[in-house]
C-alpha cells in the first residue's frame, strides 16, 4: 500500500521570478492532498464541519531538497504518522511524478476542535468520526 497521492502541474502564477515553484505554494499543495485524502476516503471536510468539528493548522515545516519548476508534473503525497485524543499529524512529499526525484518533504500538527475552535477530545464527543481517523492512521502508520 502507498501513502494517498495526486499529481499536479506547477502552473506559472504558482513560480518566482526563477520559475521555481514559489515556496509557500509546497504547503497549499499540502493542504490539498490532506483535504482530498479525507475526501477520496469517503469524509470531505465539509461533511466534518457539518459535525461542528474542524482540523486546524497548528504548525507546518517543510525540507526543501531539489526545487520544482515551472511546467513539471509533481506528485504530492501525504500519510498520517500520529493520532492523539485532540490531535493529528501528517507527513507529505513532492517529487517529480516521472523520474521520482524529491522536491520537498514536510509535516504538519492539527488540532481537533469545534467552530469556536475550542479543543475537543474527538475519541468522546465524536467517536464515530475519530474512529475513521483512527482507521486510516493504522493504515497508515506502517507506510
Amino acid at each position: 500500500m502507498k501513502p494517498y497521492s495526486f499529481n499536479i502541474r506547477v502552473q506559472y502564477f504558482d513560480t518566482d521570478k526563477m520559475m521555481v515553484l514559489h515556496h509557500a505554494n509546497y504547503i497549499r499543495y499540502f493542504e490539498t492532498a490532506r483535504t482530498e485524502y479525507f475526501r477520496e476516503e469517503g469524509f470531505p471536510y465539509s461533511e466534518m464541519e457539518k459535525e461542528d468539528f474542524q482540523i486546524p493548522v497548528l504548525g507546518v515545516e517543510v525540507k526543501f531538497n531539489d526545487p520544482a519548476v515551472y511546467d513539471e508534473v509533481v506528485s504530492v503525497s501525504c500519510r498520517l504518522v500520529k493520532l492523539g485524543p485532540a490531535s493529528l499529524e501528517v507527513d507529505y512529499e513532492v517529487r517529480n511524478a516521472e523520474t521520482g526525484v524529491l522536491h520537498a518533504t514536510g509535516h504538519s500538527r492539527h488540532g481537533f476542535t469545534n467552530h469556536d475552535l475550542r479543543p475537543i477530545p474527538l475519541k468522546k464527543r465524536l467517536p464515530e468520526i475519530y474512529e475513521f481517523i483512527e482507521r486510516l492512521y493504522e493504515r497508515d502508520k506502517d507506510l
